[in-house]
């Protein structure tokens, strides 16, 4: 007589779940600084390296407009602020004790015209 070998229960699996896709670049709904710069050299004689210090230099501008208090104006894109908020109640998530906010300041954005009905 032959004898026969017992066969362990089959283990259960659970499905993993499969790695989200990566987004190819060219098709993201975001620009970063780099395609800008990128873009900016491609539609003027400047090289990437000029088009880079030329957009960190604005950049270092409106940060020093907008932390002096002042508005900066976007021709046809809009203008960027500084707004005061007011101390307020809150509550904090979870255990819905009432807290102080702080005043504070805050950047606004007010989209230009020209942008808003093209859109």
């Amino acid at each position: 007589m032959t004898k026969k070998t017992a066969k362990a229960p089959a283990k259960k699996t659970t499905p993993k779940a499969a790695p989200a896709p990566q987004a190819a670049p060219a098709e993201s709904n975001k620009i970063g600084k780099a395609q800008l710069v990128d873009l900016m050299a491609d539609q003027t004689t400047l090289t990437k390296k000029q088009s880079d210090e030329v957009f960190n230099s604005m950049l270092d501008l409106l940060v020093e407009a907008l932390k002096s208090g002042k508005s900066v104006g976007l021709p046809g894109l809009g203008t960027l602020s500084v707004k005061d908020t007011a101390a307020r109640t809150g509550v904090r998530p979870g255990t819905s004790d009432k807290i102080q906010i702080p005043a504070g300041k805050k950047v606004a954005f007010k989209v230009a015209t020209t942008l808003k009905s093209s859109l």
